[in-house]
């Protein structure tokens, strides 16, 4: 296993990106396709409002020959009633026809504003005009689709990894209504390699429950979260293991890119929760941290304020096995707790929080178990890009 490569697709894909009208400049449909059959797998968010494409390719995805992806950017055709489903599903189909490929090996994502239709005329023409040149016009690159995936991201996130002869190439999007409950944002795997269904089913689940399943913005789980990895066999068979491996490795490549773009961001921040009793509290309790308004902002302004880290511990009252005597707080390799910090240490601390990624360790003193999680600090270009979203 390779950490990297060029950034092109792997053998079989191709690609389109095209302005459909979705938003007044720039790319904002794309499709990636295999020119052959393919085994797939894939994970969608749990929202009560999933949105119809969301709905949509949850049925196309359980037959796991998943071919080709289309993204609609800058709308999420969230809460738009029949018309929504039947718009999806137009997209699809039509996607499909410039492919010859059956709908069902389609997928389909949307991002952007909840609750606003999407203007079909124009997607129409655009797809009609497509359709015209053809394959000829799936001409795109890796960096083209990232690009045209972005909403409110200020730079595209691309990972690649090689397993043996095989090529893992990775694209994202997401920096706000970040808090993944299954998948995350939209993220997309393609691979040349080739793996029972079962296999690769397994590797895209460890994966995500690794990566995007550790990452938090703000809380926020959105409608329209999609991951999903399409694998088309033509280097030939790998090493489940080791390809399991490769991509988490990608995955966690992509979900550090999301966490230091997050939405006003100005550094990415870590929190390591080790000597839990199981996993699942580590991770509770290293989000707890990593989500608190308070701890965000104090790293965004280098206070060194460790005391919030400790407030956001403990107000996970159910976990009552933890006792402060066991616990410790570091950031860094400076620690906080239970020692107090002399001057000196509070020095090396404020240094430690100007840096453009910040680590805060936490030993709870239970066991052995231990999770890290991605976020950013809190700024006030947060409340803005927010605060002016659709307006």
């Amino acid at each position: 296993m390779q950490d990297s490569g060029p950034l092109t697709w792997p053998i079989g894909f191709r690609a389109y990106t095209g302005h459909g009208g979705l938003r007044e400049h720039g790319d904002d449909i794309s499709v990636v396709a295999s020119d052959r059959p393919a085994t797939s797998a894939a994970m969608f968010t749990q929202s009560l409002f999933a949105g119809p494409a969301v709905l949509l390719s949850r049925v196309h995805a359980e037959g796991q020959k998943l071919r080709a992806v289309t993204t609609l950017a800058n709308n999420a055709n969230v809460a738009t009633g029949r018309q929504g489903e039947e718009n999806a599903a137009e997209v699809v189909r039509r996607v499909a026809g410039i492919l010859g490929v059956p709908q069902d090996e389609v997928l389909i994502g949307s991002t952007g504003v909840i609750g606003r239709p999407l203007p079909m005329d124009t997607i129409r023409a655009h797809f009609d005009e497509t359709a015209e040149h053809g394959l000829a016009a799936f001409q795109a690159a890796p960096l083209d689709v990232a690009r045209a995936l972005m909403t409110t991201d200020t730079r595209p996130k691309t990972a690649v990894r090689t397993v043996g002869r095989a090529r893992i190439v990775g694209v994202a999007k997401g920096v706000g209504m970040l808090e993944p409950n299954m998948a995350t944002m939209l993220a997309y795997v393609f691979t040349d390699a080739e793996l029972p269904p079962a296999d690769l089913d397994s590797a895209l689940r460890t994966a995500v429950n690794r990566t995007f399943n550790c990452l938090s913005v703000d809380t926020d789980t959105s409608t329209s979260d999609t991951v999903a990895v399409i694998a088309n066999g033509a280097a030939g068979p790998v090493d489940p293991v080791r390809f399991a491996e490769a991509l988490t490795d990608l995955c966690l490549d992509l979900t550090r890119q999301l966490a230091s773009d997050g939405e006003g961001a100005t550094k990415l921040l870590r929190v390591t929760v080790g000597g839990a009793g199981d996993p699942a509290q580590a991770k509770r309790i290293a989000k707890s941290v990593v989500n608190s308004p308070l701890v965000k902002t104090a790293v965004h302004g280098a206070d060194p304020n460790w005391g919030r880290v400790l407030m956001a511990i403990g107000k996970n009252t159910d976990d009552t096995a933890i006792v402060p005597g066991k616990v410790t707080v570091s950031f860094g390799d400076i620690e906080v707790y239970p020692e107090e910090p002399e001057a000196d240490t509070l020095d090396r601390l404020v240094a430690h929080m100007r840096q453009d990624e910040v680590d805060i360790v936490i030993t709870l003193g239970l066991g052995a178990a231990e999770a890290t999680v991605y976020g950013c600090d809190l700024s006030a270009g947060y409340v803005r890009v927010n605060a002016d979203y659709t307006t």
